[in-house]
């Protein structure tokens, strides 16, 4: 991660990683944080507690995605699939991340795909939908003793 501001966030850079590939030089801006704007609407379609379904702007999104790297640490995302429409303004991505929830040690699989609205040159609106069931089994497992 080439920006100090972003080092907190290392547990989740396999996932940044790959929605910069996934994104490529549609978007301007070299970390998935420089490419979401004040403006930029994040929004989840599953509940999942502590996170919200929808967080407006950089600020916000980078709070959430604090939380997450403090609950869970990705390893790598794959299978990564790009379906871009409407010339490239929205593009569909498919993936899964694996990783490992701290607070238990358990090992967390899961299979999301993200829907992107561009406009310019950064991400207006993010919508996303993931295995629930996948993330429920990983969050609620009993800690390892």
């Amino acid at each position: 991660m080439p920006n100090a501001e972003y080092a907190a966030y290392q547990p989740a850079a396999p996932y940044f990683d790959l929605v910069r590939q996934a994104l490529g030089d549609l978007l301007e801006g070299e970390h998935f944080f420089d490419i979401i704007t004040e403006k930029t609407i994040y929004e989840v379609l599953y509940d999942v507690p502590g996170w919200p379904r929808i967080i407006v702007g950089r600020a916000d999104l980078m709070a959430a995605f604090r939380s997450y790297v403090d609950a869970i640490a990705l390893r790598s995302a794959d299978k990564l699939v790009v379906h871009k429409t409407d010339d490239g303004t929205v593009v569909v991505i498919e993936y899964e991340v694996h990783g490992t929830i701290l607070s238990s040690g358990t090992q967390y699989d899961n299979r999301f795909c993200s829907i992107v609205r561009i406009a310019n040159r950064k991400i207006a609106h993010w919508r996303d939908c993931m295995d629930s069931l996948a993330a429920w089994n990983a969050l609620t497992a009993q800690a390892r003793g």
